[in-house]
């Protein structure tokens, strides 16, 4: 068994310490989620595990053979390299004729004429039939177009940054090492990547170390918890869900000290427990459940007050926006489209969809940052607006945070009309009182991020926009900002893509399905997806049922018209059959999984769902194997 050894790992910025003497074991198929509020140092960290350079002291024991491939949360890509080039850029020798093939081939595809060409071409596939690289290649074509890369002539400087980062991170996954660390790896992917990125990393035969704010997917992929605080690392045991009830009882022993560390780990947990289902029903309901945790910690009546943002709220009217035949473009890409809508008092409502579909452009239009070509917006006149941008705006880097915190107001008013100060906020939103005095260039990007929430939150909003909250804030001060919109009394609509946030927090869904189609739901972002997954499926399937039999019409018409394969076709053909050989092999195991009394609920249904999913694609294959195998 391979292991991976870290000791004595430390880095420091001048006075300032990010973490001192870490010490841990990473063991052969262990997946860690590393976790640690903004700032501690989490990169830091694993920049450090792959340059030692960049920390101050580190030592690490591994087998000579030990390989670690990272996806770093700014991939570094030659921008005139193809997509292919760029993914297999290893240094292995089937990586590098698998690179020579594919270039061959798209060479051969333009000019199949040429003797030079067809001579290299049929060298290389003589080379790739001896190295037994086909199925790599097949493999990696897999990955790519799971995390939706189909352009593989494309050049990387072509793609956008999402695009990019997926392009990272199937050269990430295809390296085939003993410990891959992903920093942030569900960023710019959808449902669908997602959900098939979990299957993947839990089936990987290595180790990985990743650090993610998608909770959902943490609670899916982690064994363990390594989390980052006051200067060095705790571990722990389980998932996510493992990892709140650990930390929960931790903090139960240091009660005295961790009262509303307590609150929050056993509300997180609460909610975890509650399940998909359950977080598809009415906000009273889960409002409901709080309460009840609430009843649980009696005995504890600081703890609420500690941990609540409790900040007195202006007073909000019946009616927040009122939206009117509105109307918005750009060039001809269609934002809305003869678009009525009314937001009230209250409301909780989720802004998703496809990306560049106008989610950040309707908040704009709302906020009045933008003008429409036609239609209104009327805004109640009781509207105190709380806009939370993706880009951090009017932070003067020279200033120290809490006189920064100061110019926006002394502090605030709570509920029972208490007075909380500035530093008090800050203190809430763990800010100790080093940080306190340290100047807004010192913060690390996801400490500008919680700074700039918490000031948005001091100007006592009565209506939030927020957009994309989740990006660049960690975990625990994610937990905080839900826990405060599940007490806040006045209206809420959050644009995002981050699926644990949207079922806790909105009540209804907003999607943007692009050219100013609007689609409202009901459901919890999850149901949604899962329903929406299902739906495209189904219409996938019934698309190619309708080709295949148009195929077997026109076979039927024309019987003698196809005499042979194509060169194309019989490489295709070639290929099928161990595809369809490793998917009954796949699909033997997923079975006997399904039979095994030992395996618990969530794991037969996701056995199910995989065992439905390479039946159906089996069954394709099969179809087109024997279309072709008739003109062998």
């Amino acid at each position: 068994m391979k292991t991976l050894n870290i000791s004595n790992a430390s880095k420091s910025f001048g006075e300032k310490t990010l973490f001192t003497d870490v010490t841990f074991t990473i063991n052969e198929g262990d997946r860690i989620g590393l976790l640690g509020l903004n700032g501690t140092g989490k990169t830091t960290l694993l920049d450090g595990i792959v340059n030692t350079s960049d920390l101050n002291t580190i030592n690490i024991e591994k087998p000579k053979d030990y390989k670690i491939s990272y996806l770093e949360q700014q991939p570094k890509l030659d921008a005139e390299s193809t997509v292919i080039d760029s993914v297999f850029n290893g240094s292995g020798e089937v990586f590098q004729l698998i690179r020579q093939y594919e270039n061959a081939l798209a060479k051969f595809n333009e000019n199949s004429t040429d003797a030079k060409l067809q001579d290299e071409f049929f060298k290389l596939q003589e080379k790739m039939n001896a190295a037994e690289a086909w199925q790599m290649e097949s493999d990696v074509k897999s990955i790519l177009n799971k995390l939706g890369i189909t352009e593989l002539d494309k050049k990387i400087g072509e793609l956008s940054g999402g695009q990019q980062r997926r392009v990272a991170l199937a050269q990430t996954l295809i390296s085939d090492a003993d410990l891959l660390i992903l920093d942030e790896p569900t960023n710019h992917l959808d449902y669908e990547a997602i959900d098939w990125l979990q299957s993947y990393l839990s089936k990987y035969k290595g180790s990985v170390l990743f650090v993610t704010h998608d909770r959902y997917f943490l609670n899916e992929v982690a064994t363990r918890i390594f989390e980052l605080e006051n200067r060095n690392v705790t571990e722990y045991d389980g998932n996510y869900e493992k990892y709140l009830q650990q930390k929960a009882d931790n903090e139960d022993i240091l009660a005295s000290e961790q009262h509303h560390k307590t609150q929050l780990y056993k509300q997180e947990l609460k909610w975890m427990r509650a399940g998909v289902k359950a977080r598809g029903t009415k906000q009273q309901a889960r409002k409901d459940r709080f309460n009840d945790l609430k009843e649980d910690l009696q005995d504890k009546p600081d703890v609420q007050k500690e941990m609540s943002i409790d900040i007195a709220q202006q007073r909000l009217g019946n009616d927040v926006f009122d939206i009117k035949d509105a109307n918005l473009a750009f060039k001809d890409h269609v934002i809305l489209k003869d678009f009525s809508y009314l937001v009230s008092r209250g409301d909780r409502i989720g802004i998703t969809g496809a990306n560049g579909s106008g989610k950040t452009t309707f908040l704009n239009a709302i906020a009045d940052q933008l003008p429409l070509d036609s239609g209104e917006i009327k805004t109640g006149q009781t509207v105190r607006l709380g806009y939370y941008t993706q880009h951090t705006r009017n932070m003067d880097p020279d200033k120290r945070v809490i006189r920064y915190l100061e110019s926006i107001g002394q502090g605030v008013k709570n509920n029972d009309g208490s007075h909380m100060s500035a530093s008090q906020m800050l203190d809430t939103f763990k800010f100790d009182h080093q940080m306190q005095g340290a100047f807004i260039r010192e913060l690390s990007g996801g400490e500008k991020r919680r700074l700039y929430l918490l000031a948005i939150l001091m100007d006592q909003p009565n209506v939030l926009l927020l957009d994309e909250p989740t990006n660049n804030l960690d975990i625990e001060t994610l937990t905080i900002l839900e826990n405060y919109l599940d007490s806040f009394k006045g209206t809420v609509l959050a644009v995002s893509h981050d699926r644990y946030f949207l079922d806790k927090v909105a009540a209804k869904l907003l999607i943007f399905e692009g050219q100013g189609e609007i689609e409202e739901s009901y459901d919890s972002y999850s149901n949604y997806l899962q329903k929406a997954t299902a739906a495209k499926q189904a219409k996938h399937h019934a698309v190619q049922e309708q080709k295949h039999e148009e195929t077997k019409q026109k076979a039927a018409e024309k019987p003698d018209v196809k005499k042979k394969l194509t060169y194309a076709e019989q490489m295709e053909f070639n290929k099928l059959e161990p595809k369809i050989e490793k998917l009954d092999d796949e699909m033997a195991q997923l079975k006997k999984e399904l039979n095994d009394p030992e395996n618990g609920y969530e794991k037969l249904m996701d056995c199910q769902r995989q065992l439905d999913e390479k039946t159906k694609e089996s069954d394709e294959l099969m179809d087109r194997w024997e279309y072709l195998g008739q003109f062998i």
